[in-house]
């Protein structure tokens, strides 16, 4: 009987030999249709303002702005990356930092060539994740394409994922292959045309060539359905990227239909993570925490006047200890916490005040 279960599964894989070829192929012609190459442009006279106010602005002579690629209309083009229509009615995902300039006009691409104008919806204030609308009524007489937003929650280590997008803004329709290599990264990255770092959390990680221009488009499994968005890379790393888990982008796309706009909610405090050095730096008699305490900015607030925290009774140079009984630490943060709540949600808090006062507290939170 074994020998015979051997040679059944031996002939098995042999007259598949593609099964797995096959599914990414069919995979990929599902996903294509939908994908989007977002394209920013300026007109010309903003970008020449723009640089005569900060000449490092875009790090090229003032004679130098005239001569940069320019779009059929004659707008200067400023960057792009990719998007994925999750709508009929032309609600597109993609990165924030792929349409974080105001001032910038942004056209979407579909794989058949057609163009339309798209208009930022929503940018969520805490993940890399925009939302954008086709503002073209025309768009629906032809139908739009969409991709299938993952139902089940759970991602394995190994799993096959396809990441596609408009690889190096060049190269539309780019795919690649790899497996989910880590889940649940924390990472520090560029996310605005001025530098600024954000910390994105709970990203999963892949081997799956993810190239500057990716951002945005969307990283899926076999069945075609978008598990993630494609989100950061690490330079000099070789087979590292990251994109955002698609249950913050489904999140985001609820309150959007239900509410017109992205509702988070908000504690009010600036704080500093407290470990041994911190500990020691600022002579706390605690190790771990978060420590209120505001930037050394003017005009700056440790506890932002009239928010949930300061409602609540809390003061700079409070330690915030727990968050509904949970530890703080460096691990498990407050933005961690507040990931799953509501607006309108009580949550208890516990802190050390004056060193010694070990207090608690019931806040409700309020919309950010």
């Amino acid at each position: 009987m074994g020998n015979k279960k051997i040679v059944f599964a031996y002939k098995a894989l042999y007259t598949n030999p593609m099964t797995h070829e096959k599914q990414v192929i069919e995979a990929v012609r599902k996903v294509m249709p939908a994908v989007v190459s977002i394209s920013a442009a300026k007109d010309i006279k903003i970008v020449e303002e723009e640089q005569r106010r900060n000449p490092q602005g875009y790090n090229l002579p003032a004679e130098e702005i005239r001569q940069l690629p320019t779009d059929e209309n004659n707008k200067i083009k400023i960057g792009g990356g990719s998007g994925f229509i999750v709508d009929e009615s032309g609600l597109i995902l993609t990165n924030k930092h792929v349409v974080i300039d105001p001032a910038a006009e942004y056209t979407a691409v579909l794989a058949d060539d057609r163009r339309f104008v798209v208009r930022a919806v929503a940018r969520d204030p805490i993940h890399d994740i925009a939302i954008l609308k086709i503002t073209s009524e025309t768009s629906l007489a032809g139908g739009l394409p969409s991709v299938k937003l993952a139902t089940t929650e759970g991602l394995d280590l190994g799993q096959t994922v396809i990441a596609i997008g408009n690889a190096l803004g060049e190269f539309q329709n780019t795919v690649s292959t790899g497996v989910v290599s880590g889940l649940s990264r924390l990472v520090s990255a560029v996310t605005d045309i001025s530098g600024h770092q954000e910390r994105l959390r709970g990203l999963i990680q892949t081997d799956a060539a993810i190239n500057p221009g990716n951002s945005g488009g969307p990283l899926i499994n076999l069945k075609g359905e978008a598990i993630g968005i494609n989100a950061a890379i690490v330079f000099g790393a070789q087979n590292i990227g990251f994109a955002i888990p698609i249950k913050k982008a489904k999140r985001d796309l609820a309150d959007i239909k239900k509410y017109g706009r992205i509702r988070r909610p908000f504690l009010g405090v600036r704080y500093l993570l407290i470990n041994d050095e911190i500990a020691k730096r600022f002579k706390l008699p605690i190790g771990r925490g978060a420590l209120i305490l505001k930037e050394a900015m003017p005009g700056d607030h440790a506890v932002i006047p009239g928010s949930s925290a300061d409602k609540a009774g809390i003061h700079e140079g409070d330690i915030l200890l727990t968050f509904n009984e949970h530890p703080i630490t460096e691990k498990t943060t407050l933005e961690d916490m507040l990931e799953g709540l509501r607006v309108s949600e009580e949550i208890v808090v516990s802190f050390l005040r004056n060193g010694t006062q070990e207090l608690k507290t019931t806040i409700r939170l309020q919309e950010r």
